[in-house]
């Protein structure tokens, strides 16, 4: 949390120090990108740095998508 303040970073930062989303996701290897749906359905899973430009569209594509409760 330090490093959050210091670096002044604006978003939210997810904290996993007892592994609960490592272990729901099955997770196997760092770094992993997901990106959930409106619905919170695994849309989109990338390992490994780089690729950020797909995942950028991705991103931009659900959000762009109808929200299913409206």
């Amino acid at each position: 949390m330090e490093a959050i303040d210091r670096l002044d970073v604006p978003y939210p930062v997810a904290i996993d120090n007892d592994g609960h989303t490592w272990r729901a996701y099955d997770q196997r290897f760092w770094p992993t990108r997901y990106v959930l749906d409106k619905q919170g359905h695994i849309r989109y899973k990338y390992i490994g740095e780089g690729s950020y430009e797909q995942t950028e569209a991705v991103i931009q594509a659900l959000m762009i998508e109808p929200d299913p409760l409206d």
